[in-house]
């Protein structure tokens, strides 16, 4: 019994810690601004995103932070916030990204595939002339999976 419960507790306080972590990622990844004519925040940060292709247009001044969306799926009021959203009017297409902090990139992926995908329905309810994609960026590598 007593191992039983030390395992729940080491279980506990692994997911605490990775929730602390996620959310202090996801504090530093809103704060970023990549400019021309400067940039802000973490410049660790900074520099991971500037030696990936296609990432810096979700840092731009134009891009926008943690979106709040809502809407209806399947007749289920869904409330949500979209970490980065690029919108394109000239081009009229819509970026989404979402930071995870996950190192084992197979562990959750369904359950965030599913989120983009609601990401992407709810955005689309609004412009449904847009072409939209949804990606994830994976911050223990930097790498971007489009879902």
């Amino acid at each position: 019994m007593t191992n039983n419960l030390q395992n729940l507790l080491n279980k506990i306080k692994k997911s605490d810690h990775a929730t602390d972590s996620g959310s202090h990622m996801h504090s530093l990844m809103q704060h970023i601004v990549i400019d021309g004519k400067g940039t802000h925040g973490d410049n660790e940060l900074v520099q991971q995103i500037l030696s990936h292709p296609n990432l810096d247009k979700f840092f731009t001044p134009a891009s926008r932070t943690e979106v709040p969306i809502a809407g209806y799926i399947n007749g289920k009021f869904i409330s949500r916030r979209i970490d980065r959203m690029v919108i394109d009017h000239d081009k009229k297409t819509i970026d989404i990204l979402d930071y995870k902090t996950d190192i084992d990139k197979s562990a959750m992926v369904d359950t965030y595939v599913a989120q983009i995908g609601e990401y992407k329905t709810l955005v689309r309810d609004i412009y449904p002339q847009y072409n939209i994609r949804g990606y994830i960026l994976w911050t223990h590598d930097f790498s971007l999976q489009e879902i």
